[in-house]
Parts: structure tokens; C-alpha cells; sequence
């Protein structure tokens, strides 16, 4: 992947915005900080970064695509309520994809595991 301004400008909002954020959200704040840039722009850099390994993009918490700087493996948790992504070690279930390969038979090169209730300040 070659070098682009735009795109480093992506991933510095990104890491300054570890809410998992959406690209709507990310948009919102890179039109306030540096005036206007295409969604459409942003979609094609998030995917680009997220297809090479740079930042991790979850699917299935809502409608819209959430990404994430922390590529390190880990796990999530939603809050049912707020909607707030939280990261989970995975020091908690550290033989978890390699049990679950065992149990059918597969290898499995990785796991995005999100458990999903109400967090403790919707509580």
C-alpha cells in the first residue's frame, strides 16, 4: 500500500477517537478539523487500511461498519443500551480459537468474538 497524507490524517483521528468509532462519526470529525472530505473517500481509505492489516473493522454491532486501531487480538463487548464498544483481553480465552478448530476439525487463523449485554453505567 503506497503512502497517502489522507490516509495517515484516517488513522491519526482513528487512534485520537478509540471509541470504535463509525466512518459517519470519523466524517463529522475530520470535516470540523481539516474542512471537507468525501465519505465516500473515507469508506474506500477505512477498507484499504482495514484490508492490509492496519486497523480492524467490526461488522455486526449496527447498521454501519465500527473500526478499530487496536489490531492486537482482542474481543468486544456492546452494551446493549448505549451502544458503547469496549475491548476484552483475550488472556480471558487465550486456546479459544484453537479449541474451537479442535472441536471441528478446522485451523482456524482468527476470531472476532463480541459478547453483547448492558454495561456497567447503563446498569
Amino acid at each position: 500500500m503506497n503512502y497517502s497524507r489522507q490516509r495517515e490524517i484516517i488513522l491519526e483521528t482513528l487512534k485520537e477517537n478509540a471509541v470504535h468509532p463509525t466512518a459517519e462519526y470519523l466524517h463529522s470529525v475530520l470535516n470540523k478539523k481539516y474542512g471537507s472530505t468525501s465519505l465516500a473517500t473515507l469508506y474506500r481509505n477505512l477498507n484499504l487500511l482495514a484490508a492490509n492489516g492496519i486497523i480492524k473493522k467490526i461488522d455486526g454491532l449496527e447498521p454501519s461498519s465500527h473500526f478499530d486501531h487496536n489490531t492486537h487480538e482482542h474481543y468486544h463487548f456492546i452494551c446493549d443500551k448505549c451502544k458503547r464498544v469496549y475491548d476484552i483481553s483475550a488472556d480471558i480465552a487465550p486456546e479459544l480459537a484453537s479449541k474451537a478448530g479442535q472441536e471441528i476439525g478446522a485451523e482456524i487463523a482468527g476470531c472476532d468474538v463480541t459478547f453483547h449485554g448492558i454495561c456497567k453505567n447503563c446498569k
